[in-house]
């Protein structure tokens, strides 16, 4: 008897951009995946920690938000990381069906 149903198995070359950036107090090394899932939102990686989640430019408006997904101390850092990704992350076209 399977003990899982299977939503989905989908293979797909993504885009990959890895991002090495320092600020008065850390470094910080991300990886992102690009990819046409997950509403189009990109897959942030923080190489440090291993902390990832699905991220838009949208989505990082709110340092507080950035602090907690990414367990930062410090308020300034997370709005760092904010304006760094409000840069580099692409805003998400609402889609309501996708899924």
């Amino acid at each position: 008897m399977d003990r899982f149903e299977n939503l989905y198995d989908i293979t797909e070359t993504a885009q990959v951009r890895f991002f090495g950036m320092t600020t008065e107090k850390a470094r910080y090394d991300f990886g992102i995946v690009y990819t046409s899932r997950f509403f189009g939102k990109p897959l942030v990686v923080c190489m440090q920690t291993g902390q990832s989640t699905l991220l838009s430019s949208e989505d990082t408006v709110n340092p507080g938000y950035l602090q907690k997904i990414f367990r930062l101390n410090d308020v300034e850092e997370a709005h760092e990381l904010s304006v760094f990704f409000q840069e580099h992350l692409p805003a998400v076209p609402f889609e309501e069906n996708q899924y």
